[in-house]
């Protein structure tokens, strides 16, 4: 929290958010005058109470790790899945995200979508279902576009581990979903 002449302030990105405004975070008249536009409920959800910050062990065999980044805007996520090896399901995943608020709800999304589902199944999700679930505006289709890009560098760099990349005639999931 910042303070200036013993008042407290945001900071302008908090602002946006809609959490420096009245006790349910709606935008007040000055943000309406200024034309600066209010994240949607879930946007703001996300942002202050993420689900699954964390991570594990990227040298565990059943832990995937996608790490991704936008040199644009400065956001980079770290996404990880552990996969149980028998029935190749993602049993928890975490994240960790450096951005903006849209970066870390678009990350807490993406982890809750991927538990309990296949491999093949997680590589369907796609950055446009993520942003349309946010109500991101189009400045911020890029982190729902990084949220998609480390779901699937977390399941390349688990195949990788696992060896089943690069063998011919033996397509992994991630070449079967690109295919399609």
């Amino acid at each position: 929290m910042l303070r200036a002449g013993g008042r407290r302030l945001l900071a302008p990105g908090l602002r946006r958010l809609g959490l420096g405004a009245g006790a349910a975070g709606e935008a007040g008249p000055a943000a309406a005058a200024t034309g600066v536009r209010a994240y949607h409920e879930r946007v703001v959800d996300h942002y202050n109470n993420p689900r699954n910050v964390g991570s594990f062990d990227k040298d565990d065999p059943n832990v995937g790790t996608g790490l991704v980044g936008a040199p644009a805007c400065g956001d980079v996520m770290k996404l990880q899945i552990r996969v149980d090896e028998n029935s190749g399901k993602i049993v928890d995943a975490c994240f960790k995200t450096f951005g903006c608020g849209s970066a870390i709800a678009s990350s807490s999304v993406a982890t809750e979508w991927v538990k309990g589902k296949q491999m093949e199944e997680v590589l369907t999700i796609k950055n446009t279902e993520i942003a349309k679930h946010l109500s991101l505006p189009p400045v911020k289709l890029h982190c729902s576009m990084l949220a998609e890009d480390a779901i699937k560098a977390a399941v390349k760099d688990y195949e990788a581990k696992k060896g089943k990349t690069g063998h011919k005639g033996d397509d992994s999931p991630t070449e079967k979903a690109a295919e399609a």
